[in-house]
């Protein structure tokens, strides 16, 4: 699919979790390998951009990725990206872009001239939304010799039920029936893989096959409260299942030891 060959062995950090998911072994074996940070991505969701940079810096030896979302990039903008990028971390932009297809050709152009290392778009925009999403993200990679990142598809919100995709939206079918459906037609539009709940990782996982990548938000360990999130797993029942990376926010950075927050997820 996407040539990763500008970034050497990093091009391989998605793929590590589910092909090294650690079955068979028991959690503390588990957890002692070092390439387990791979599979962290932490969730900036709050206010302010100094209290991200704080974070980073406390955390960048214990995940692979940070996670900036709308309420960051809408206040602080690429100038606060291109200052986390310094720290010689990996960002996934979290901005779910979703609308015609020229525009997110260049919504996702731009991503690619922020040199990000992941971002995504809804599935639900349609085909040719996500595939203009590729080809303009591709065709800026090449031309200005940038690393193309990942390009994930929003499958449905973590907070959605099954109650509010039926009765509110009029959606017919399960949700773990139009989770592989959006999956598929991400794939299909040449995405690398997903984001969806870890309920659904291993319905995707038999629908798309085991290089497509799924990026897991709705991880609360056993001694995290859910807040919002309504479809949730565990970090190890999400890894388990097939996860290539879970996405952890208010558990770890709410916490009075952010550090001791991540040492514990898969406790």
């Amino acid at each position: 699919m996407h040539s990763h060959a500008e970034r050497g062995n990093e091009g391989t950090i998605l793929g590590y979790a589910h092909k090294n998911n650690y079955r068979g072994s028991t959690n503390g074996e588990r957890m002692k390998t070092s390439h387990v940070k791979h599979a962290i991505c932490i969730a900036l969701d709050i206010p302010h951009d100094k209290t991200a940079l704080k974070l980073v810096d406390i955390l960048k030896d214990h995940a692979g990725f940070f996670k900036v979302g709308m309420q960051l990039f809408y206040q602080y903008g690429p100038d606060l990206v291109d200052e986390i990028r310094t720290k010689g971390v990996k960002i996934f932009l979290d901005l779910k872009y979703h609308d015609i297809p020229n525009t997110v050709r260049n919504a996702a152009i731009a991503s690619v001239r922020m040199n990000v290392d992941m971002f995504n778009v809804h599935t639900s925009g349609g085909l040719a939304m996500m595939q203009q999403a590729v080809e303009g993200a591709k065709e800026i990679a090449y031309k200005e010799n940038r690393p193309m990142p990942d390009i994930l598809g929003v499958t449905i919100l973590t907070s959605m039920t099954q109650k509010s995709l039926t009765q509110e939206l009029n959606w017919p079918g399960s949700i773990q029936t139009r989770v592989c459906e959006m999956a598929l037609l991400a794939q299909k539009a040449g995405l690398d893989g997903v984001v969806a709940s870890p309920l659904e990782v291993q319905w995707i996982r038999s629908a798309c096959g085991d290089d497509f990548k799924i990026v897991t938000p709705g991880i609360r360990p056993i001694w995290a409260v859910s807040n919002d999130q309504k479809r949730v797993m565990t970090p190890i029942q999400a890894i388990e299942a097939g996860a290539n990376i879970i996405v952890v926010g208010r558990p770890v950075i709410q916490a009075d030891d952010p550090v001791a927050a991540v040492s514990r997820l898969f406790a």
